[in-house]
């Protein structure tokens, strides 16, 4: 029989896992599967996994929580060099990295696509010692995930972060930042940068539509100084999938990228907080395993 650690954060999006993890345990165990669960709910609880790993031998590692839980395990994986394939029951406020791999929510589905074990192996990017598996940001909307009241977000999940965004609007300032690629330097005043590894960045898909998670690149999406209204409208292409047309947005691919800004800037690394700025960023391809259909 097969045997997966199972690491669920009891609170993620709307804190209904833990009443479907008898179910859960019986779906894997009809497909022959030992689930070994184990709550986390914070820092000092992800690091225990670390030692779960180390004592009992499994075949891989289940998460079952919104992209927050997953950049949590994934950072304690590469740090200790676990390198076991990995399976995601998105159950979180935000599921960008999930909907990018069309993983559903259905536990039946998930218990099925990992028991399967059909795997793909993907980039991660580094920012400092950090690891991120989705995108680092930082500017304009990188403090809404950080600040939106969680209770508003369990009931309103992204509609959340878009409130919030939407009023800091008016007081947001542009950041004068220097940004360095292996090929071009950029100097810009901008209201926000996100560095992706997949195209699907708060709940928007297709952010870059030619972005791949095993490409060997990072796909960086920079949006340059301007008024409000423009500010606004941009707002609305972004939600029509338009937004790469505008003069305000540039896209570029890099493998090393450098970020620096003369304020203190703090970065966001897959809706967590990250290190402040300067950053230093690089793409390690095909780093992980993931369990996916």
């Amino acid at each position: 029989m097969r045997k997966f650690i199972l690491v669920y954060n009891p609170i993620s999006g709307d804190a209904s896992f833990k009443f479907k993890l008898d179910n859960v345990i019986e779906a894997f165990q009809k497909k022959d599967c030992i689930i070994i669960p184990l709550r986390v709910s914070n820092e000092q609880e992800s690091d225990t996994f670390i030692m779960l790993v180390k004592e009992i031998v499994v075949d891989g590692i289940i998460v079952s929580g919104g992209d927050g839980t997953i950049h949590s395990v994934i950072n304690n994986m590469l740090r200790h060099e676990v390198d076991l394939p990995l399976g995601i029951i998105p159950s979180g406020t935000s599921n960008d990295f999930a909907a990018y791999l069309q993983l559903d929510k259905n536990i039946d589905t998930c218990v099925e696509t990992i028991t399967k074990g059909q795997r793909k192996r993907i980039d991660v990017g580094r920012v400092n010692d950090e690891y991120f598996f989705n995108v680092a940001s930082a500017g304009l909307m990188t403090s809404v995930a950080h600040n939106a009241d969680s209770m508003l977000k369990n009931t309103l999940g992204k509609i959340a972060y878009y409130l919030k965004g939407l009023g800091e609007l008016p007081n947001f300032k542009a950041l004068k930042m220097r940004i360095i690629t292996e090929q071009q330097i950029l100097e810009e005043d901008i209201f926000l940068f996100l560095i992706m590894n997949s195209g699907t960045v708060g709940g928007f898909p297709n952010l870059v539509p030619h972005a791949k998670i095993d490409d060997g690149k990072l796909d960086v999406l920079i949006v340059k100084k301007c008024n409000l209204p423009e500010l606004m409208s941009l707002f609305i292409s972004f939600l029509k999938g338009i937004h790469c047309n505008s003069r305000y947005v540039t896209c570029l691919q890099a493998e090393t990228i450098y970020i620096e800004c003369a304020e203190e800037v703090e970065s966001d690394l897959d809706g967590e907080l990250g290190p402040k700025l300067p950053l230093s960023v690089t793409i390690l391809p095909r780093k992980i395993s993931v369990f996916c259909s």
